[in-house]
């Protein structure tokens, strides 16, 4: 049956190449991170000089081939609203993505290793984003992208019940084999599903994420029915089916998302998004260039909530964090670079080898104070720019043409929080952040063109790229 993953990775290439044929080009991108990222197997195939072939490179392979069979033409210069620009939203990823080849050379690890590490980093993070800049900075865009998210929730209802009930095998038998370790799916007396993905963490992300999105655009009218079920019982089942995958950080971010949309909507302003994320900024910069964080200043106030063993977790974890930090301060530019160099400390005189579980950590090790910077950037000013743009007054996002675009954004920051903690990357998140980077600038680029910001108040969710005046 390991054969059928073989299949599975190495066949998603041509079918995405069919699907952007086929389908628009929207549909068809969405649907090629987002069915990549539910259903391909966990497994990767490594090839010389080019990045390794996973069920999130898949994806990225397949639509950049056919951006360049199809749609090579977005890429050259028009007087059209979908032409693309690099804006400068796109420099945070931008600079995400070229900067292993610095960090390489300043660490004497050679152009090759460098420029293999640009590829990687480019496929992973870059042709997600950007591909979502150029497809999917628009209204319609990003509202298919939020249903996409949303039936892609619902489709994993079923199989994850199935997992509670039988315990985490679905991806042994699809696929031949189990994805991790099996003793961290079982949670409070019973199973935490992991479905296709690497581990339930994922699983009660994405559930999140889909569960948030059917709330919102519930709560705001922009869909009632679907498949001729009202969505209010939709959203019952994701919700009952989230609580049931044991995610205790989902859980919270949940809360967060649904007060931060009662606050949009009755109080009118978007501060709470701005709070969240000075908040998420003031950790990184405290716990990465201060040392003004300590563990037990961050896990005292948790220790009534969460259990023995969770608070154990923690505290290793923040140790972990503070040995990484204290070596990153060596070459705290451009980091370490690759190859674990980072994670190797000397600790009570000994050499030893620590753990990073989370991305921020991950980036600021490997990659020094540009990487950090880069990759927050890149996840929050979408989102953060999205909130404070003066096209966008807060006393107009609960319309319905605004509910997609404002649910994205904020799970977007809620995706932030999570990288604080975890180390989870998510094509389909990534997308979603160029996504909303392009409708940004693309405004600012149609009040350029028509030579009146003032007229410019709303954009049309009517079609792919159609854009209306108050004129």
């Amino acid at each position: 049956m390991e054969f059928l993953a073989t299949l599975a990775i190495f066949a998603w290439v041509p079918i995405v190449i069919l699907l952007c044929e086929k389908l628009p080009a929207q549909r068809a991108v969405i649907l090629s991170f987002t069915v990549a990222w539910l259903f391909l197997p966990q497994t990767g195939y490594q090839f010389p000089g080019i990045p390794d072939l996973n069920k999130t490179s898949a994806a990225s392979y397949g639509v950049l081939i056919a951006v360049f069979l199809y749609y090579a033409r977005r890429f050259r210069f028009r007087e059209n609203l979908l032409s693309f620009q690099i804006g400068w939203l796109d420099l945070p990823m931008l600079i995400w993505c070229v900067s292993p080849f610095v960090t390489s050379i300043v660490n004497g690890l050679g152009w090759y290793n460098g420029l293999s590490a640009v590829l990687t980093k480019t496929l992973t993070w870059g042709i997600p984003y950007f591909i979502g800049r150029i497809f999917l900075g628009n209204f319609t865009g990003l509202r298919q992208l939020a249903m996409g998210i949303f039936v892609g929730g619902l489709i994993y209802v079923p199989l994850c019940l199935f997992e509670v009930r039988m315990s985490p095998q679905l991806h042994r038998m699809v696929y031949g084999f189990h994805q991790g370790s099996f003793a961290t799916t079982i949670r409070y007396g019973g199973f935490r599903p992991t479905v296709f993905m690497q581990t339930g963490l994922e699983v009660g992300m994405w559930m999140m994420a889909a569960t948030l999105i059917g709330f919102w655009l519930w709560r705001t009218g922009v869909i009632k029915r679907l498949w001729g079920i009202p969505v209010s019982w939709l959203v019952a089942a994701l919700l009952i089916t989230f609580v049931l995958v044991k995610s205790t950080g989902a859980y919270i971010y949940l809360a967060t998302g649904i007060g931060i949309f009662f606050a949009v909507k009755f109080f009118r302003t978007a501060v709470p998004v701005f709070l969240l994320s000075g908040l998420i900024c003031s950790y990184l910069f405290f716990s990465a260039y201060t040392g003004a964080l300590s563990s037990n200043q961050v896990i005292s106030p948790l220790a009534n909530i969460f259990n023995e063993r969770r608070i154990e977790s923690l505290e290793y974890r923040f140790k972990n964090e503070n040995l990484l930090v204290d070596k990153v301060h060596e070459r705290i530019i451009f980091g370490w670079g690759g190859w674990g160099r980072s994670q190797f400390v000397i600790n009570e005189g000994e050499r030893q080898k620590v753990v990073r579980d989370s991305l921020w950590i991950v980036a600021f090790s490997t990659y020094g104070t540009v990487g950090l910077v880069s990759v927050t950037a890149s996840l929050l000013l979408p989102a953060v720019r999205f909130f404070g743009s003066r096209y966008r007054p807060a006393s107009a996002r609960s319309r319905r043409e605004l509910a997609p675009a404002t649910v994205l954004a904020v799970i977007l920051v809620l995706y932030m929080v999570d990288c604080l903690i975890n180390a989870m990357i998510n094509p389909v998140f990534i997308l979603a952040s160029g996504g909303l980077s392009g409708l940004v600038l693309n405004r600012k680029k149609v009040a350029q063109l028509r030579g009146d910001r003032s007229s410019l108040t709303t954009l049309s969710p009517a079609g792919e790229g159609q854009y209306q005046s108050n004129n």
